[in-house]
């Protein structure tokens, strides 16, 4: 089979793809459609002399799928630092590549550290090095590994917990809940296996822990795991590739990691119709199939804070509900306080919002208490999603309330 009837037949999946002259491996790159990626060099005018010379010496080609874009370009590095490919060497371009290193703290950091800076790096002192990595932006690699495995980018004895431990992504070690070992057994030996290409292992080590969690009846842990395989089963990657010499450009739009909301909200109108709602809102739409009603049984007499109490504390009796990233509710302080306290007490660690109206029910004044300059930056830049989110919260919850009131009148008939 010659190469063009190969190339036909590439998968339109992420991966790596490989150019060979008399067997030996000349070029890898990375691709997020193998089929679109290398048939580019085969149609058209190429755009360089080197990318000419290479494809006029090439006699057959190979690939790798992978899961994920990360995933396809962790494969591309180890290959590049296996085989040191000819085409991949010498293409370097003056900026040299970038590594990912783990650090010798007690609560070891990842960092990006570029080649011209690795001994002096190394005289500092690091425990694993992971690359080279060409042609990405290593700033949004980081995100998405600090996301999937909890790394630390705070440390112990802080007076505040850290914005990643607000949003879940911190196992606590400004908090002092989680240990050296522990640390190094549920963080550093994940993210080893991950950037070393064996995420079967990984996998396989996390559900075996998830099981021992919930045997030892640490549900809280259990779920954090059981949330790590699921986002590892369907990582959403972003935009991780800089244009350069010989890069690989992913073209297709990806998806930029934005965080999800739930927003609550209380209709009470008499005393047997009080009602709540929970809209959910996935970072880029409202997503109404993951709504939920709840109709108040609890409660006596007429109280928002108390329904507020109750709807949320039922909803988290659902962990097969995907966990959001904040909680915004309808209202000020009093219900802010009351969702805090009963988030602390489950020990889930997400932060709470609130927009108050004011009296004239005009103003929306945003109450969250003390939070990380980080988040502070994000409710600034989201103040109309968070207020469009309210305001579907109310619909939704007016919406069910008159809904449930249609249906006490036909029964009363």
């Amino acid at each position: 089979m010659n190469i063009r009837e190969k190339i036909k037949k590439l998968p339109d999946v992420s991966g790596i793809y490989l150019f060979y002259k008399n067997k030996e491996l000349m070029y890898v790159g990375k691709a997020t459609s193998l089929k679109k990626r290398v048939a580019s060099y085969f149609t058209g005018k190429r755009n360089s002399r080197p990318i000419e010379t290479m494809i006029s010496e090439i006699d057959d080609v190979g690939h790798v799928e992978t899961d994920s874009v990360i995933e396809a370009i962790i494969l591309e590095a180890n290959y590049i630092k296996k085989y040191q490919p000819k085409y991949n060497v010498e293409g370097k371009d003056d900026k040299s590549w970038n590594y990912l290193i783990l650090t010798k703290d007690d609560f070891p950091h990842l960092e990006v550290v570029r080649e011209h800076n690795l001994k002096k790096e190394d005289k500092k002192g690091y425990k694993y090095l992971f690359g080279p990595f060409p042609s990405i932006k290593t700033k949004e690699m980081l995100k998405i590994l600090h996301s999937l495995f909890y790394v630390s980018r705070c440390g112990p004895g802080q007076k505040n917990p850290c914005f990643d431990y607000q949003l879940g992504h911190c196992l606590g070690v400004c908090t002092g809940e989680v240990g050296r070992v522990e640390y190094r057994e549920r963080v550093i030996k994940p993210l080893v296996y991950f950037l070393s290409g064996k995420k079967k292992t990984l996998l396989n080590n996390l559900e075996r822990q998830m099981k021992r969690f919930s045997r030892e009846e640490r549900y809280e842990d259990a779920r954090q795991v059981r949330d790590q395989v699921k986002s590892l089963s369907r990582i959403r990657d972003i935009a991780l590739l800089d244009k350069s010499f010989l890069s690989d450009s992913f073209d297709e739009d990806t998806e930029k990691k934005a965080l999800r909301v739930e927003g609550y909200d209380i209709s009470n109108f008499g005393i047997d119709a009080k009602v709540g709602s929970m809209v959910v809102f996935d970072g880029k739409n409202m997503a109404k199939s993951e709504y939920k009603k709840f109709k108040i049984k609890k409660v006596i007499g007429q109280s928002d804070v108390d329904c507020l109490r109750e709807v949320v504390e039922r909803r988290f009796q659902h962990p097969e509900w995907q966990y959001p990233d904040v909680i915004l509710v309808d209202g000020g302080k009093p219900q802010v306080n009351t969702v805090k306290r009963l988030i602390n007490q489950l020990r889930i660690g997400i932060p709470v919002i609130g927009i108050a109206k004011g009296k004239d029910r005009k103003k929306d004044e945003f109450i969250y208490g003390k939070q990380d300059k980080n988040f502070l930056t994000w409710i600034n830049e989201n103040q109309k999603n968070l207020i469009t989110i309210r305001d579907e919260a109310h619909r939704f919850a007016v919406f069910y309330q008159r809904q449930t009131l249609r249906k006490d009148k036909l029964k009363q008939k």
